[in-house]
């Protein structure tokens, strides 16, 4: 599988956090969700692959070329979608489009006015009367107008209803079937990526925990339940994480084989994406 974009030893510190050596890669034809609690260093990686914010050492390529010596060419094929936005309020749709369009030399005007119809727009409309999911689909109609490799999405789905979610993980998948074609979608609301990721990447603390193949993520952890007498000083050492209340235990292991072997008769789940983040994250919770 070709790697579309490749980020190397990429720090960044500021006075209360730091990304320390963020490496990982993205796939063509890969869904990769990029998951985290708020604060973790999600936002402040995808600002550093697109040169809003200046990284203090490391190394991203696109298309195997230095993303910084190649900036404009890069950045004709990547789409960006970031949670806080970046239009005018003052402007209309169309006069929005009108200051984005002309950075990109492949700029389709007939599939801008598809995303427009199909999102029910108006291009006569202020942004600031835009709804949050109104605003966007028309971030996402920009992104996928000058015909993109990459869509970088922050927190796309961040205050959106169920029906607009939706409405964007169809649009993604319509994306994804070009081939050559790669989304990096952070988010965390990870039951999006149940559905539609290829890939997992874990950050926390600005450090990577996870990067791994969803399905093999998935399948190699348990959700387990089961009564408190079978946890004791060597069973609870099977858990990433444990939660004790005087009806049972749950906790998520990747070690199920040992379980099976060690604790007879529990319960085992298939865990989310969300189960999995958290063991790795959080701590024991215990309640009598």
């Amino acid at each position: 599988m070709n790697a579309l974009l490749e980020v190397k030893n990429l720090n960044k510190a500021y006075e209360n956090f730091s990304l320390k050596d963020v490496t990982f890669s993205l796939n063509q034809d890969c869904i990769t969700g990029f998951i985290g609690t708020n604060g973790s260093g999600k936002t402040t990686t995808i600002k550093a692959i697109l040169g809003l914010i200046l990284k203090d050492s490391g190394k991203i390529n696109f298309l195997e070329k230095d993303i910084d010596k190649h900036e404009r060419k890069s950045k004709n094929k990547i789409g960006v979608v970031l949670d806080e936005g970046y239009f005018y309020d003052e402007l209309t749709l169309k006069e929005m489009k009108n200051v984005i369009a002309p950075s990109y030399t492949e700029w389709d005007e007939q599939v801008f006015l598809k995303y427009i119809k199909r999102f029910n727009l108006n291009l006569g409309q202020k942004i600031s009367t835009l709804s949050k999911g109104m605003r966007m689909k028309f971030a996402v109609a920009l992104a996928l107008s000058h015909h993109a490799d990459l869509l970088i999405m922050d927190e796309p789905t961040s205050g959106l209803d169920p029906l607009v979610r939706s409405e964007l993980i169809d649009i993604l998948l319509d994306f994804m079937k070009e081939p050559g074609k790669s989304v990096f979608f952070s988010t965390h609301i990870t039951s999006d990526l149940d559905k539609i990721a290829d890939m997992i990447i874990l950050i926390d603390d600005g450090q990577i925990l996870i990067d791994e193949e969803k399905d093999a993520l998935v399948e190699t952890h348990a959700l387990v339940k089961g009564d408190n007498q079978l946890i004791n000083n060597q069973t609870e050492k099977l858990f990433l994480n444990l939660s004790q209340t005087k009806y049972g235990f749950e906790g998520i292991t990747h070690k199920i084989d040992d379980v099976c072997r060690l604790m007879p008769g529990v319960l085992m789940e298939r865990p989310t994406i969300e189960d999995i983040m958290l063991s790795y994250i959080g701590g024991n919770t215990y309640a009598y």
